[in-house]
């Protein structure tokens, strides 16, 4: 299968389903799992990040977890370098750097290990959405805690309305599906 057919380049937007009041009443929840299923339209994603850092030297890509891994580790591949993973506290065994961050309610702690990034690495970081830039900036952190030279950030959806893009000001940000 091509991905692309008679009216054009595949549409990625027509392999993300809506779902009203999930997870509580009065949110729309974009579902991206309809995307993986489909090889063509997951291959396009994939292949469409990867045109777009193709060149940048980047040296490692960050994931955020979890479902920034699945963007995440087949986009190291293709761009021929390593993958980090950003992961919640307490999942990783070796020695890790943290970093709290607020949630609506409460906090939460991403960490990666210390010698996950070397110091001036090119890094890009990869997450499945971008809302309000919470969970990305805190993997920002990360990586500049251990030197790393964040080279891009990467998204397959961005929720505009939630101006999470306004967060990450003075960074490359990338996202190929926009609500």
């Amino acid at each position: 299968m091509s991905s692309s057919s008679a009216s054009g380049p595949l549409r990625l937007e027509d392999w993300i389903r809506d779902i009203p009041d999930f997870p509580q009443k009065g949110v729309l929840f974009r579902d991206i799992t309809p995307l993986l299923q489909n090889p063509e339209a997951f291959r396009a994603a994939i292949d469409r990040l990867a045109a777009h850092y193709s060149g940048a030297g980047i040296q490692t890509v960050v994931g955020v977890e979890s479902r920034g891994f699945i963007f995440a580790a087949p986009l190291a591949y293709l761009l021929g370098c390593g993958f980090v993973p950003v992961r919640k506290f307490g999942k990783l065994p070796a020695k890790t750097v943290s970093v709290e961050y607020a949630l609506e309610y409460g906090t939460n702690i991403v960490e990666m290990h210390t010698d996950a990034i070397k110091p001036g690495e090119r890094v890009l970081i990869v997450d499945d959405l971008l809302a309000t830039g919470g969970t990305v900036s805190a993997a920002m952190e990360l990586v500049e805690k251990l030197g790393g030279h964040i080279a891009g950030i990467a998204f397959l959806v961005e929720l505009t309305y939630l101006k999470g893009r306004e967060r990450l000001k003075g960074y490359d940000v990338f996202a190929l599906i926009k609500y």
